[in-house]
Formats: C-alpha cells, structure tokens, sequence
C-alpha cells in the first residue's frame, strides 16, 4: 500500500510539473503573440505620425541689398548656398551664406534703362527685362558647381538663353512698360507694351535647319487692341494658351492661343468689399491664387461644368493680415502669403492646411521666392534680405485629404480619388484613402455573397445529414482545396474565367438561378422515390449522384449562353448591359472576384462551421428526436442554436481572410479605385494596393508614409472587427450553452 501511495504520489508531483510547464508555455506563447501585435502597431504608427507634422523655418542668412535700387525678382539656388536679387539699375546681386556677396551687370546698351520685368512659370529662373528703347533681355542666373581640392564649390553666373543679343520687340523704339512673357523648349510668347498703347503680342519658335541642323527663330507679332489698358500685373499660362489680367479690382481671363482673335473668357472679381493685391500661378499652372487685402487667398482653377470649362473659386485661406505678397512653389502645390506687417504664412491647397507662420520685423513683405525644390525661400522685407531653409517633408497629408472629398484642379466636383504617381513632376498627388476601404470591403462582400450560403449550407449538411461514408470523402476533399495558393486562383480568375465569363454571361447568371433550383427539384424527386431505392445500399452515396447532374446543369447553361445572347441581347451581352441598361462593364470584375476569392474563402467556412455543427452533443440530438422532433425541428432548434457560436466564428474568420486578400484581387481585377457597387466593375483593395505601389515608393516619402497608413487602418480594421466578432461569439455562446 505504501508503494502504490507513494507510485501515485510521484505521479501526482510528475502531472503537476507538466500542468505548470504547460501552463507557462501557453502563458508566454500567448503573450508573444500580443506583443507581436503590439510592435506592429506601434511600428506602423511611428512611420505614419511624421504625415500629420507641421512645417518649420529656419533662418539661413539676412543681408542688407548691396544697392538702393528697387528689386525686380528674387530667387534661391538649388542648395541654397545663393540667393539672387535682379535690381532696376541693371545688376544681379548675389548673397552667399558665408556673407561673400557680389555684384554682376547685365549685358545692356549704353543708356538703357530697366522700365519692366516679367518672369517665366515654368523656368522661373529666366526673366524677361523690359527697356526704354523698345527691347527686351531676356537672362538666367546659372550656378556652376565644381570640386577644386575636393571642396564643392559654387559658382555663380549669368546666361542669356536666346543669344547675348537682345529682342528689339518695338520697331518705334517705344519703352516696354508693361511685359510678360512665357517660354519653353520650342516656342516663346510675349505680350508687351507701352503704359497709354494697346498691347502686342509677339511669338518665336524654333525651326531647325535640317541642312545645317541650325536652329532658327521665327517671329510674328499680333497687336491686342481689345485688352484693356492699366494693368497692374499680367501673367501667361505655361500652354502659352492663356492671358490673365489684373486691372480695376478684377483678373480678366483672355484665351490667345489664335491671337489674331483673343477672346475674353471670363472675367474673377474680387470679393466682397475687399481689393485684390497680388496674384500668382501655382505649379502646374492649372490653378490662379490671388490675394485680397482683407487677408483672404482664393484657389481658382478650370472644371468642366455644364459643358463648359470655367474657371471656379474651389477654397479659400484665411491669412491674418492684407495679402502683400504671393510665391508658389515650383512642383507641389504649397504658397507663402506674405503680409504688410512682415508676416509669412505657408499653406498648401490641396490638404487645406496651414503649415506654419513666422513673423519677420513689423516691414512690408514686398517679395518672396521658392528655392526649386521647396526646401528654401527667400523674402525681401524691409531693407532686407532673408533666406529660410523650410523642413515640409509631407504637406500633402491631412484629415480631410485622406477622408473627405476634395476638389481636385480639372475636376467638376469635389470626389473620392486615389491616384499617387503621374508622368509630371508637378502632379498633383490625390491620397484618398475612401475608394480603397470601399473597394476592400466590396472585395469581401461580394465573395461573402458566393462563400457563405456554399460553405454553411454545406456544413450543415455534411455534419447533420451526410453518411459517415460520404462525409470521410467529402470533409478532406473541401479541407484540401484551402491548400490552394491564392496567387493559382488570381492567375486562373484574371487569365481564364474572367474572358469565359464575358463571353457566356447570359449562362452564368442563368446558371445561378437554375443550379439551386436543381438541387431542389433534385431533393424533392429523392423523396418522391419508392422507398426500396432511396433506403438502398445506393442511398448511402445520394450526394455523389448530384455531381454529374450539377455538371450537365453547368454544361447545359453555358451552352444555350449564345442562344439567349443573340434573342435576349442582340448578340452582343457587354453591349448590351453597357448601352442598353447603363452599367459599365470591365472583363476583371467584382463578379470574377467574388467567384475566385469565394472559391478561396469556402474551406476556412465550411471547415469550422462543420466542426461546431458535429461537435453539438449528441445526447441533444438524440433527445429531441426521441421527444418526437423532427430531425428538421432538431437541426433548427437545437443544433444550429448550441453551434451558432462556431458557424458565428466560421464566417468572421471568412471575412477576415476576404477582408486581407492580396493576390486574387491584385490579379482578377483592373485594380482600379472605383467607388461603385457596381457588380461588372473592379476595385482596389488597400492590401492590393500596398502590393502593387510599395516597390515603386521612395522611403520616407509621403507616398511611402501613406501606404503605411493603409496597412495601419487595415490592421486596426480587422482588429476592431474581429474583437467585436469574438464579443458576439461568446454572447451567443453564453446565451445558447444552457441548452
């Protein structure tokens, strides 16, 4: 007796030592797991957060002008290393952050003198100089970079990009006071003019020489005798399509492109009680800003409204003081407002935001300048110039941009859209994040839609009513299917099913209301049989003599496809839903989706549903059937109750794994960010979408930081669902455990 109570003692210690390391094991496992959750999220917030920071300045250097005279234009070099100040004595004065400033002249005549200046858009370095003889220089500061004892060294100078010679725009040798002018690669166009004449407008382009492969400019000139006279400032689109205007408190918008013929388009007034004091274009050159001196900055760009392109006020920004001064960048679509107490403000369009303020001495802000690459401005306060290095790594981002609608430059409305890159450098980013939750969720739904009734109506049956014979076969061969790689059932949904379906869709959708109606028709003549036969030893195998049937269903549907096609369609299906019934039609659709993704999503359902429907205890079963209950009254209100828990769960885990497909979406759709529930469109889902962009995104950039955003909000998706999925699980769990 002593040996077995001792046997059975060390028995005990041996059980409870593997108890306590199992425990511990499943403890730290488990807590693992939340950890490794935990990183993610934290992770994927420390890369989204820098999104959502403001801007900063940071003074790099102020000088005193090296001349009284009053300044033209200012601009930054590249590396900011140089500022530059074209003055109306005729210099170009340089100011180096290491304070070696210096002086250069332009190359003008004897006696000239500088009566206008205008600047070109799209290489806002060139500057068109207006003199008193009727001629215009046109000149470029260029900054030559070199590497003497391996010191880089900049070096400024001036260039003359059409020749040292200058234009001689006025045959009378009248001045040029009032100028501006745009150029590019090919062509050059001017509109000039004295202060009390009508205004000429002069155009060169370039021909080359295919003998001498000389490049020669050809001129003609065109008098605007129907522009108003006094302008106080002009500027000219980048097409050289467009002349805008500024004169008597309104921006008149002219359109030049058959300058024979301008035509007044339109005409902006200011606002209410307020005077407009400065106008500028932003990058793209799609959209004029102009300031009022009531601190107001209105956006203004073309949309086609009503069959018209019209320019319309899309936003305004609230500036705390008159408007004094206006700069945009060069690519992205952010301005300083500058006012008449020496205060700057930066902000971008797009992402409405007002990024930072900074306030210089109580001077009048005359001018300011964007260095090319944003990182930098210059501003001419007083009698001062300053130059400011400015940190906006990510000005595009805000609440609003990625979350509500936004009235993008060219569009008739504000709208959902997704579109990151573009061939431009001065594109305009639209990181709505809506047309890629709404596309992820239509993704799920929709195959929900075709995996749903397919896998529960299928565990049901296969754990309640299916021979054990049948469901050894059945439940492996549906498990099995799971092993399928996505990335097979994307390849086949885009390159296979997705042209069979256009070319048969008559079929297929005759084929989803005829093959339920078989399998009823087919249950009830099961049961309409003679007794000897459907208790047979066949019997046993009833499901299995579906599949041939379901077969010749599906054969059969396919085939009259073409027949109700030419009756039904005019022979033409996609014609017809597009012309006919208005519905836009795509050969990768969410129906291609919901069959591909529903295929992949069955097995996860059916499997667990399966188990919660087998694993209901069979003394349940047995003693409502022995109360007389029917097996339909049993399965309905005994074990679909006691399992709902399970099925509850089988179907969430369905969705999620809907919800976090990749490759069957990424290869069965356009991949395009449509906000239709159109079931012959395609979508965008935010995981296809981080598969596809992510390689060609530049770390930290805002692209970058957004796509992380996408994964942040697919993570705390599907964490808040599925946790609110489990609260109900267990709600039902405990309200049906009883039974």
């Amino acid at each position: 007796m002593e040996i077995a109570e001792s046997n059975r003692f060390k028995s005990s210690q041996h059980r409870l030592w593997k108890d306590r390391i199992a425990r511990t094991g499943i403890v730290i496992g488990g807590s693992m797991v939340l950890v490794a959750l935990l990183l993610i999220f934290f992770y994927l917030l420390y890369v989204v957060t820098p999104m959502f920071k403001g801007a900063r300045f940071e003074p790099l250097f102020q000088a005193q002008p090296l001349s009284p005279a009053a300044t033209l234009k200012l601009g930054v070099e590249e590396s900011r290393q140089y500022g530059y100040r074209y003055t109306q004595m005729g210099t170009v004065e340089f100011y180096q952050r290491n304070g070696e400033h210096q002086s250069m002249g332009l190359d003008m005549p004897d006696g000239a003198s500088i009566v206008s200046a205008a600047s070109a858009h799209l290489s806002s370095d060139l500057l068109a100089l207006g003199l008193d003889n009727g001629e215009v220089l046109i000149s470029q500061p260029r900054f030559d970079v070199s590497y003497p004892n391996d010191v880089r060294t900049v070096t400024p100078k001036l260039v003359y990009p059409m020749g040292s010679s200058r234009l001689a725009l006025s045959p009378l040798g009248q001045p040029i006071e009032r100028l501006v002018f745009e150029a590019d690669a090919e062509s050059t166009t001017l509109v000039w003019g004295p202060s009390d004449g009508p205004l000429t407008l002069t155009q060169y382009w370039a021909e080359l020489d295919f003998l001498t492969d000389e490049v020669e400019w050809l001129r003609r000139d065109f008098t605007l005798s129907a522009l108003p006279r006094g302008q106080q400032e002009m500027l000219i689109s980048p097409d050289q399509r467009q002349l805008f205007l500024w004169a008597d408190n309104r921006v008149e918008v002219w359109q030049i492109d058959e300058p024979g013929h301008p035509q007044l388009r339109q005409v902006l007034e200011a606002q209410s009680g307020a005077r407009i004091t400065d106008i500028a274009l932003m990058a793209g050159a799609s959209s004029l800003l102009i300031g009022h001196d009531n601190g107001e900055v209105g956006q203004w760009f073309q949309s086609r409204i009503d069959g018209e392109r019209r320019y319309h006020q899309a936003r305004q920004f609230r500036h705390d003081r008159p408007v004094t001064a206006l700069a945009s960048e060069h690519y992205r679509r952010g301005f300083i407002a500058g006012d008449a107490e020496g205060g700057l403000s930066l902000y971008h369009t797009t992402s409405e935001r007002s990024l930072a303020q900074i306030q210089l001495s109580g001077a009048r802000i005359a001018q300011a300048a964007f260095a090319p690459a944003g990182n930098g401005f210059i501003v001419e306060s007083g009698a001062a110039i300053k130059l400011f290095a400015v940190d906006n790594p990510h000005p595009e981002v805000s609440w609003s941009a990625l979350w509500q609608q936004v009235w993008y430059e060219g569009y008739p409305e504000p709208d959902y859209i997704w579109q990151s890159t573009s061939g431009s450098d001065d594109f305009e980013p639209k990181f709505s994040l809506m047309p890629l939750v709404f596309g992820t969720l239509k993704a799920a739904l929709y195959a929900m839609v075709f995996a749903v009734p397919l896998a529960v109506a299928g565990a049901i049956y296969t754990a309640f009513f299916m021979s054990p014979k049948v469901r050894a076969m059945v439940k492996p061969t549906v498990e099995i299917m799971e092993a399928l790689p996505t990335v097979i059932l994307g390849f086949l949904a885009g390159l296979w099913l997705a042209p069979i379906v256009e070319q048969t869709l008559p079929g297929i959708l005759l084929l989803l209301i005829v093959l339920p109606l078989v399998m009823l028709l087919s249950a009830y003549l099961w049961h309409r049989l003679p007794e000897r036969w459907s208790h047979s030893r066949l019997g046993q195998y009833r499901e299995l003599l579906l599949i041939p049937l379901l077969l010749f269903t599906g054969w059969a549907c396919l085939a009259v496809s073409p027949w109700l096609e030419l009756v039904l369609m005019d022979g033409d299906a996609r014609g017809f839903v597009t012309n006919e019934l208005g519905i836009a039609y795509d050969q990768r659709n969410a129906l291609v989706v919901g069959m591909a993704m529903g295929f992949a999503v069955i097995p996860t359902i059916f499997s667990i549903a399966e188990d919660a429907v087998y694993s209901v205890p069979r003394h349940l079963v047995t003693g409502s059937l022995a109360l007389g209950a029917t097996q339909w009254q049993t399965l309905t209100r005994v074990v679909l109750l006691t399992a709902s828990p399970g099925i509850f769960s089988a179907v969430m885990m369905g969705f999620g794994r809907a919800v976090g497909e990749t490759m069957i979406v990424l290869m069965a759709t356009g991949n395009t960010p449509l906000m239709e529930w159109n079931i012959f469109e395609g979508m965008r889902t935010l995981a296809a979408n981080i598969a596809v962009e992510m390689p060609e995104s530049a770390i930290d950039s805002t692209h970058y930081r957004v796509l992380f955003l996408t994964a942040f909000v697919l993570f705390v998706f599907t964490f808040i669902f599925n946790t609110f999925a489990e609260y109900i699980r267990l709600g039902l769990r405990r309200r049906y455990s009883s039974l």
